[in-house]
């Protein structure tokens, strides 16, 4: 697997001494976490511990309008990871698209901060620095990533990078393990999966509910509506999660013609239209 920026070729392969020492520190960190649902951040907490990065989350992603954030190590995490829902682009989202590691080592200048302007904007507002995206998946299908970041400029060693790659095999392999993957969001094989999902973020699953209201109220397709409320959410200064928690509350609606791109819907509690 290549990277896709500044931290060079990952296919190289860590040695069987670095391999077997992350391996051990996912194996205790798992072994200590008492139900599924703590996986992902005891899998999280190996990355800090052993790669020098200031935050890190674990996303899973099911096309354009769905995605889980199974946690984010604190609030710039989080922050990062909801930018990029919100706006479409970003490391995370060329991640998840190419199926191979996004590494940018620096984003207060260089082509990076061109290529993502308003994004890399937003995460140095939030204190980010520099930003690593990682995807979780096996062969050709990719589940999610998992994203880190720095509050100082600098990309990833060779030695980081690999540790890095080792975590999100063992997520992947965690997650297909539970019988997630192909089963959606909503629909899990058992009883473990479905603890994973609960330990998400439920708010970024309303999303996925205003795509669909949008859809109705608007006649468009799913990615017109998610563009929508995008644009929604970048003109008011919010967040896209935000947005659509009052589109499905029946706050907000989404008129034909309105040139902000939805217009005041039904107070909560009063009359609303449908849907």
């Amino acid at each position: 697997m290549r990277a896709d920026g500044p931290g060079g070729d990952a296919s190289n392969g860590s040695s069987g001494a670095g391999r077997r020492r992350v391996g051990d520190a996912l194996a205790a960190a798992v072994a200590a976490a008492t139900e599924p649902r703590e996986v992902p951040a005891a899998v999280c907490r190996v990355c800090l511990e052993l790669i020098a990065v200031s935050g890190a989350s674990l996303s899973f992603i099911a096309g354009q309008e769905v995605r889980a954030l199974w946690w984010a190590s604190d609030s710039v995490a989080a922050g990062l990871a909801e930018a990029q829902y919100t706006l479409g682009e970003g490391p995370c989202e060329r991640a998840f698209t190419l199926g191979k590691p996004v590494l940018v080592g620096d984003l207060t200048s260089g082509a990076d901060t061109w290529r993502w302007p308003v994004y890399a904007q937003q995460a140095r507002g939030l204190g980010a620095r520099a930003v690593f995206s990682l995807p979780l998946g096996a062969g050709v299908r990719t589940l999610g990533t998992l994203d880190l970041h720095r509050d100082t400029a600098g990309g990833l060693s060779a030695r980081e990078l690999r540790t890095a790659l080792i975590v999100c095999d063992a997520v992947t392999f965690a997650v297909l393990d539970l019988g997630f993957a192909g089963t959606g969001i909503g629909a899990t094989a058992d009883g473990e999966a479905a603890s994973w999902l609960e330990a998400a973020e439920a708010h970024h699953m309303e999303v996925h509910q205003a795509v669909g209201m949008v859809m109705v109220q608007l006649g468009v397709d799913s990615q017109h509506a998610l563009d929508l409320l995008r644009a929604r959410a970048f003109a008011e200064g919010r967040g896209v999660s935000e947005v659509a928690r009052e589109v499905v509350a029946r706050r907000l609606r989404f008129r034909p013609g309105d040139d902000n791109g939805g217009g005041p819907g039904p107070t909560a509690g009063g009359p609303s239209d449908r849907p």
